[in-house]
């Protein structure tokens, strides 16, 4: 008899796992969940995800070794500069609006005027970025130095009014990270005014040069004097003509 209740419990458990997996390749291949950004997970979903992110950040960040001039205001200032280039169209700044980006992004950035975020914790994940979230591994292109400088100007951050934060943008290089900056390339928004010289980059190798416009040319040089007229163009003796001179 025991033998046989211990058959049935395999075959029922077998068959919710059956079922339990199909509910899930089901799930999964309907599109039944609504990927879309605009609409919020379930309340669930979004605890399990924040419990998760939360969890893994803190585990990785704990064996970091903070540095012990963190909070130099040489740091800060460098690191002012490269938040104001990089951070500001998701995280904001001092008197800063919210903009396309920040409002469309799904889990919304925190606003980091208002939030204060552990050095070590920002260190970690502006070098190695987050997934699914639109946060990205900013360590492929800056070295751990200018990281860290962004971290300590995130400790300084929440305590800045505008003036206070336009300030510190001054006194910085800007954009400015050891290499691999990259900054927008505008083709055709506002036309240069007359005269004016090309910003466009000149290829590797070539030496730097300012386009000008081509200046008109005539068939020859008029005396010094001479009124001005419009010269008759040349004339071109039409095709099969003999050879002849003018």
């Amino acid at each position: 008899m025991r033998t046989h209740h211990r058959k049935s419990w395999i075959w029922i458990l077998l068959a919710l796992v059956l079922l339990l997996s199909l509910g899930a390749y089901a799930f999964v291949r309907t599109g039944i969940y609504n990927v879309a950004a605009d609409e919020p997970h379930y309340p669930a979903t979004t605890a399990l995800l924040e419990q998760v992110r939360q969890a893994s950040v803190r585990a990785r960040a704990r064996t970091l070794e903070v540095p012990k001039d963190l909070m130099s205001e040489a740091r800060i200032v460098q690191g002012a500069g490269n938040y104001a280039a990089m951070c500001t169209q998701c995280h904001l700044a001092p008197g800063m609006q919210p903009t396309e980006i920040s409002r469309g992004l799904y889990p919304a950035p925190p606003n980091l005027t208002k939030e204060a975020v552990d050095a070590d914790e920002a260190f970690w994940v502006i070098k190695h970025g987050i997934k699914a979230t639109g946060m990205p591994a900013w360590g492929e292109s800056m070295d751990d130095e200018y990281i860290w400088n962004m971290a300590a100007f995130l400790q300084r951050l929440p305590e800045l009014d505008a003036a206070g934060y336009q300030a510190l943008i001054g006194k910085s290089d800007g954009h400015s990270h050891g290499g691999g900056e990259t900054t927008p390339h505008d083709h055709g928004s506002s036309p240069p005014e007359s005269g004016a010289a090309s910003h466009h980059p000149d290829p590797p190798g070539m030496a730097p040069h300012h386009a000008t416009p081509a200046k008109a040319t005539t068939g020859h040089d008029h005396a010094p004097g001479t009124p001005p007229h419009v010269d008759a163009p040349a004339h071109v003796d039409p095709p099969g003509a003999p050879a002849h001179e003018h």
